[in-house]
């Protein structure tokens, strides 16, 4: 007797992982790294390299949604990276402009709701703009949640929800003492509730969080693929899943509370 497949598996996928469904990961962060790497190998320019890195977000965002990923987060760009060349941060941020006037109304026919997390005063008017009318024309609907971090940082995410809560008491609308985890959730990324991540992946082999969503992160499986980032599309992120189900979760818990659990 076989097992049920990945939603939309079909039998003859050479890296087909047989799991159930219900054991996949509800929200999928993704730390996309190597793009400049990609690039130099091949003799291209950083922005050819981002470029070639657009093609594997649409490639992940498709086989995430045909999997049933409730939130897919991206980390598109940290706060860290306006440390970079000038050359590649303008390229960079013209790419940002292009997809969000290129790639959202796709996203809306395939009832996608977006939204971008991270400083925005950080960006130029028109970006601003462009993220106003993305998160507009997806608020309604009901599919999968993409979530896009740019001008991010997990450290910067707590403080400013801190921040936001103390001002709140302050201003006597809570109380201090009702201040724990589910008052913080709510306070972060400027109040758009994205939950605690299942299952967070890195590419190109570098093996950390680099600050990203380090609330959310609190209990998240972490998947570590040496494959940069332009090359890392659909099947990988099979692969990804895959080894996720194949972990058990604890939370804390002994294997003889869990066993007890699922009897």
């Amino acid at each position: 007797m076989t097992s049920p497949q990945l939603p939309g598996q079909r039998p003859d996928d050479a890296n087909a992982m047989e799991v159930e469904k219900d054991s996949l990961p509800s929200h999928v962060a993704i730390i996309m790294d190597g793009n400049n790497r990609w690039a130099r190998a091949r003799g291209l320019s950083g922005a050819r390299g981002h470029r070639a890195g657009v093609e594997a977000v649409r490639a992940v965002i498709q086989r995430a949604a045909e999997r049933g990923v409730e939130t897919l987060s991206l980390f598109a760009f940290s706060s860290e990276n306006w440390k970079r060349p000038a050359t590649e941060v303008n390229a960079l941020m013209e790419l940002f402009l292009m997809a969000l006037k290129r790639e959202v109304k796709k996203l809306h026919e395939r009832n996608i709701r977006l939204s971008i997390i991270g400083e925005q005063r950080g960006f130029s008017h028109a970006i601003q703009k462009h993220i106003q009318r993305a998160e507009s024309l997806t608020a309604n609907n009901t599919g999968m949640h993409l979530v896009i971090a740019a001008n991010y940082g997990g450290q910067w995410d707590i403080a400013q929800a801190a921040r936001r809560l103390a001002e709140q008491a302050v201003a006597g609308e809570i109380s201090p003492s009702a201040i724990d985890e589910v008052q913080m959730d709510q306070a972060m990324s400027e109040g758009a509730y994205i939950p605690p991540i299942d299952l967070c992946i890195r590419t190109s082999g570098e093996q950390r969080l680099s600050n990203f969503m380090l609330w959310q992160l609190a209990y998240a499986e972490l998947h570590f693929s040496p494959l940069l980032w332009p090359d890392f599309h659909a099947e990988a992120f099979d692969d990804a899943l895959a080894d996720f189900c194949r972990r058990q979760r604890r939370f804390g818990m002994t294997d003889e509370q869990l066993e007890a659990q699922g009897a």
